[in-house]
């Protein structure tokens, strides 16, 4: 299984587990690794990148969208 491909899996699998209402992040990392058979290393890994993705994400929504004047008077 590729690496890229393997990540996918395993960030589905969180995102399931997570949508559950599971939420004891051992508990998580546990149930995947149970039902993928991948190392506990590498779910932990996974899961450090799918915060990071989320907390960019979150960062763009929060961040203020600059005003588009929409009038040439605004503009000046």
């Amino acid at each position: 299984m590729s690496r890229t491909n393997q990540s996918t899996i395993i960030k589905e699998a969180i995102n399931s587990y997570l949508d559950k209402g599971v939420t004891d992040k051992q508990d998580i990392y546990t149930k995947v690794v149970d039902e993928l058979g991948v190392p506990r290393p590498t779910v932990r890994r996974v899961a450090r990148d799918l915060r990071t993705e989320l907390l960019q994400k979150i960062q763009i929504l929060q961040s203020d969208m600059p005003k588009v004047s929409s009038t040439p008077e605004e503009a000046e």
